[in-house]
């Protein structure tokens, strides 16, 4: 019997429980993943009990001289992994990232350009419902209807006519190689900045399998999680330039005191990602990926774009007749996680949606390779096509179940 188990059993039944899906279920929620033991170790250990408000060798409290040692050796190491010439390692989250970036660099009322949300966009890049929807005056840009990828001719015609002081790039839902010297092209001829939020593909880049913003945004904003591998958090990439006004977007424009426990754990994240092993599991995922939207477009299912360049794919679910929601629902049921998701141009609402959200970060930590991953995209296609078969679902349930047994989980058995 554990501490918490004997001290609070509620929330001790209830992280076992959890122990337990992560164990026995197929993670294909995109941005989810597995961090290691260590990167839990360093972000469950004492430095969670030191408050250090203000940066190493500059902090409003005393005490701090090893917390300066770790958020040093994640800056450095941050800047190394993604070759940027500064880094900032506080931010909470990829949504406090992208704040403290929008506060470094405009004004409220200043306009700036975001992909939509509907397709294929973060809440932070200009919803009506989000702060930055609120505080700015966003101009949406989208897809070509045709071929499901970005409308650059579309981009630059806004840009001209809005001049934004900032041009987004960098989704949640987006299934291709993002042209990042085209945008900054783009941002050029009117004097935007380039911002590019890379929450989603950061493992990908610093393992090779994706191009690199850094050479060619100003600011490069993401989390820590997702790819990455690392505990949940973000950071804040940018040009020295714009260093000082960027760690002042963060501190003390937005926050308070550093998570100095997260920013430990970020940075074993970070020396874990600049080990050669990171490269061959960011090439993985990108394969397994390709694989399992193969195995789906062969089963009859339309992927959005007609396919993936990385992590993710959107399946759009219309020729089956079912909704996101539905299909979320079913696959939990069978043990495979997933998320509903907007495809582009969807007519149903968000909280039903006419599409499926898929990624392989998870199962690829999980050691997936293609064979694998076919197996669990007919799986999937087993499940959408006998929603109302419970001899079926039986099957398919102790299916999942025989292969995630085979599968070490990271961060809890190995």
């Amino acid at each position: 019997m554990t501490l918490l188990s004997r001290q609070d059993p509620e929330i001790s039944i209830a992280i076992k429980q959890e122990d337990e899906r992560q164990r026995n279920s197929l993670v294909l929620i995109a941005s989810e993943n597995y961090a290691s033991c260590a990167v839990l170790e360093a972000q469950a250990g004492v430095m969670n009990n030191k408050y250090a408000e203000g940066y190493p060798g500059r902090r409003y409290y005393g005490g701090c001289e090893n917390v300066d040692i770790v958020e040093r050796i994640a800056i450095q190491r941050a800047k190394a992994l993604f070759g940027a010439e500064h880094a900032n390692v506080q931010a909470h989250s990829g949504a406090q990232a992208n704040m403290a970036a929008y506060f470094s660099l405009i004004q409220p009322g200043d306009t700036v350009m975001g992909m939509q949300l509907d397709q294929g966009g973060h809440l932070t890049h200009g919803s009506t419902v989000n702060f930055s929807g609120n505080l700015y005056k966003f101009i949406p840009y989208g897809l070509d209807r045709d071929s499901e990828t970005i409308d650059f001719d579309s981009v630059e015609l806004l840009a001209k006519q809005h001049r934004p002081k900032i041009i987004i790039a960098g989704y949640s839902a987006y299934p291709r190689i993002i042209d990042f010297a085209r945008f900054r092209s783009i941002a050029d001829q009117v004097e935007a900045i380039l911002m590019v939020d890379m929450a989603h593909i950061s493992g990908l880049i610093a393992g090779g399998a994706h191009p690199s913003p850094v050479p060619h945004a100003q600011v490069v904003t993401s989390t820590t999680q997702k790819t990455l591998r690392g505990p949940r958090g973000g950071m804040i990439l940018s040009t020295e330039e714009l260093g000082k006004k960027v760690d002042y977007g963060v501190f003390p424009f937005s926050q308070g005191g550093p998570f100095m426990h997260v920013i430990a754990a970020k940075a074993v994240c970070f020396g874990e990602a600049l080990k050669p092993d990171f490269a061959r599991y960011a090439e993985q995922v990108v394969l397994n990926a390709r694989s399992m939207a193969l195995e789906l477009s062969e089963a009859g299912l339309r992927l959005v774009s007609g396919g993936t360049d990385n992590h993710l794919l959107l399946v759009d679910l219309n020729s089956l007749d079912i909704t996101g929601r539905d299909a979320e629902s079913a696959l939990e049921a069978v043990g495979i996680v997933a998320n509903k998701n907007a495809i582009p141009f969807d007519t149903k609402p968000p909280r039903v949606t006419s599409g499926l959200r898929l990624g392989t970060p998870a199962i690829t930590s999980r050691g997936f390779e293609v064979e694998e991953t076919k197996q669990v995209a007919r799986l999937i296609v087993d499940t959408l096509t006998n929603l109302d078969n419970e001899s079926a679902k039986k099957r398919i349930s102790e299916e999942v179940k025989a292969l995630t047994s085979k599968f070490p989980v990271p961060g809890i058995d190995v």
